[in-house]
């Protein structure tokens, strides 16, 4: 009888450890429990609503064909103008490949970029779904220690020393997904001076572009218009469920990019494009700042709380809306950790497992996605945790 088996690919792509958690916080939950979700990347907010608005007359107005391979037209030249006049970077919207999801933009950029066998270096730690979707390129990840005391940038003088005759590119994210920590613009610039020196691409993940609260609020398109940028409408803009991403290429990589898209997905949904054109419009982005600012008030109360039970955050948390914690003081097992606290206290963390390697045991993020007197309470609870464990 004939055994059934999996691509090899499968094997090599390692579970979320935050899933098992999910999962148990869903089950106490519907027993009667009290959970609270700081696991979780997606903010209590939802798309605003005039973008919902836009969908929902896309429906009634019958627009749900297809659209371009690359994007509806009129919200590729959205991204642009607003490229140019939030960040002063001159992107031609011919340039913008509009994805589902920024995931769709991550698997279209490994297909076009990276040959099986190559290597992209990462920073440890990094977005774990990054170095899974090299796998499906054949490829992988190689992941460089970072440190705390440096906010977890990696050491670019040390890059030639990681980068071998095999290895295709540097992938960056700013503000980054787990530490929340925010690259600067000549941080950026050196790194791409470096790579274009080395022969290899540079790729920026900013999807999470526009939730910065210290440092400054740029686009790596400035910068260059050979490096590639991923970008998402799920989080500034809080459409996650509408699955819409985007990927800025160089000129030269366009006619590879449209090929790509137009085999791999068809197209990006198209209500959820005919309503993120309206995403763009000042009143939307208006809300959209008064939220940025409500995230921002959470991020202090957190950052004041954790310092006060005794868990200080050892790298500066300047965007996203993540904090990633220091937990070595009080376990040395964060899953184990995490998964007691849940039981215990119904508080839902993610364990730093899920992003990388180094000391990865030791590091639980937090994501500060639901409102301020949610936020005391789960710190409140932590801080019982802890005191009843020691």
């Amino acid at each position: 009888m004939k055994k059934h088996k999996l691509a090899t690919r499968v094997e090599q792509i390692a579970p979320f450890q935050v899933m098992a958690i999910l999962a148990r916080a869903k089950k106490l939950a519907l027993a009667g429990e009290d959970v609270i979700h700081l696991e979780i990347g997606e903010p209590d907010f939802v798309a605003v609503d005039a973008v919902a608005e836009a969908g929902v007359l896309a429906i009634q107005q019958g627009k749900t064909g297809y659209t371009s391979a690359t994007g509806l037209p009129e919200l590729k030249q959205a991204i642009s103008e607003y490229y140019h006049s939030r960040y002063h970077a001159s992107v031609s919207p011919e340039r913008i490949i509009v994805t589902p999801g920024a995931s769709g933009a991550l698997l279209l950029m490994a297909s076009l970029m990276v040959n099986a066998g190559e290597e992209v270096i990462m920073p440890d730690p990094c977005y774990p779904c990054n170095r899974h979707f090299l796998i499906q390129a054949g490829a992988k990840a190689k992941l460089v220690e970072t440190k705390a005391e440096d906010g977890f940038e990696m050491d670019l003088s040390a890059l030639s020393e990681h980068w071998q005759d095999n290895t295709s590119g540097l992938w960056l994210a700013s503000p980054s997904n787990p530490t929340g920590a925010v690259l600067s613009k000549q941080y950026v610039s050196e790194a791409w001076q470096k790579v274009s020196e080395l022969g290899g691409h540079l790729l920026v993940d900013e999807i999470y572009q526009g939730l910065v609260y210290d440092g400054e609020d740029f686009s790596a398109l400035s910068i260059s218009d050979d490096i590639f940028v991923i970008n998402s409408f799920s989080k500034y803009f809080a459409m996650t469920g509408w699955r819409l991403g985007w990927l800025v290429v160089p000129e030269w990589a366009i006619d590879g990019a449209t090929k790509l898209a137009q085999n791999v997905f068809i197209a990006a949904p198209s209500v959820s494009q005919y309503a993120a054109v309206r995403a763009f419009s000042p009143d939307v982005l208006a809300e959209c700042e008064l939220r940025r600012q409500t995230l921002n008030a959470r991020r202090l109360v957190l950052l004041e709380q954790l310092n006060a039970i005794g868990l200080p955050v050892v790298a500066p948390a300047h965007g996203a809306f993540y904090v990633y914690v220091d937990v070595s003081s009080v376990t040395q097992d964060a899953m184990a950790w995490c998964l007691a606290l849940l039981e215990k206290e119904k508080v839902a963390l993610t364990p730093g497992a899920d992003f990388g390697v180094k000391d990865a045991h030791k590091y639980v993020r937090f994501a500060y996605t639901c409102d301020e007197a949610r936020l005391k309470e789960a710190l409140a609870r932590i801080a019982r945790f802890i005191a009843l464990s020691s």
